[in-house]
C-alpha cells in the first residue's frame, strides 16, 4: 500500500513538473515573439461615446502585432490594427524607426448592454518598430485591408523623416 502511494506521488510530481515546463515554455515563447508588440493604450474621452459605460474597466495594454519583411528593394511592415479607422492612425518614419500612433475608439450596442468579458484595449496608442535598413520615406506607401496595415518602404541610403498617408 505504501509503495503504491509513493508511486502515485511520483507520477503526480512528474505530471506537475511537465505541466509547469509547458506553461513556462508558453510564457517564454509569448514574451520572445511579442517583442515590443505589447502596447500601452492611454484612456481618452473617445468623443463622448462611452455614455453609461464610463464605469467599464478597460484594459490598458493590448497587442499590436507586426511583421517586418525585407525584399531586394523594399522593407515591408505589416501591423495588425483591427478596429482602428485610417483617419485615427498616423504613420511616421524617422531614420530607421517606423512609428504607428492613433486611437482605437470604443463602440457599444448602447444602453441596456452588459459586458461579461472585456479584453480589448481602447484609447490612444503608439507603437515603434525598428527597421533593418534605411528607407526612402518619400516613396513609402501604406494600405489597410481587413485590419492589417501594410507599409511598403523602398530601401534608401540616407535617413529621412516623413509622414505617410493611408490609402
Amino acid at each position: 500500500m505504501l509503495d503504491s502511494i509513493k508511486q502515485a506521488s511520483k507520477n503526480i510530481s512528474r505530471e506537475l513538473n511537465r505541466a509547469w515546463e509547458n506553461l513556462s515554455d508558453g510564457w517564454r515563447e509569448l514574451l520572445s515573439r511579442s517583442n515590443n508588440s505589447l502596447t500601452h493604450f492611454e484612456p481618452s474621452m473617445m468623443d463622448g461615446q462611452l455614455g453609461d459605460e464610463t464605469n467599464l474597466n478597460f484594459p490598458r495594454w493590448g497587442l499590436i502585432a507586426s511583421e517586418v519583411e525585407e525584399t531586394a528593394s523594399d522593407v515591408l511592415v505589416r501591423i495588425e490594427i483591427p478596429g482602428v479607422e485610417k483617419q485615427d492612425c498616423r504613420i511616421r518614419v524617422d531614420g530607421n524607426t517606423l512609428t504607428i500612433s492613433g486611437e482605437k475608439r470604443f463602440a457599444s450596442e448602447g444602453a441596456g448592454s452588459h459586458y461579461h468579458v472585456m479584453e480589448r484595449a481602447y484609447g490612444v496608442f503608439e507603437r515603434k518598430i525598428t527597421l533593418p535598413r534605411h528607407v526612402n520615406a518619400e516613396k513609402a506607401t501604406a494600405n489597410a485591408v481587413n485590419g492589417v496595415l501594410l507599409v511598403r518602404l523602398p530601401k534608401a541610403a540616407a535617413d529621412t523623416v516623413q509622414d505617410i498617408p493611408i490609402n
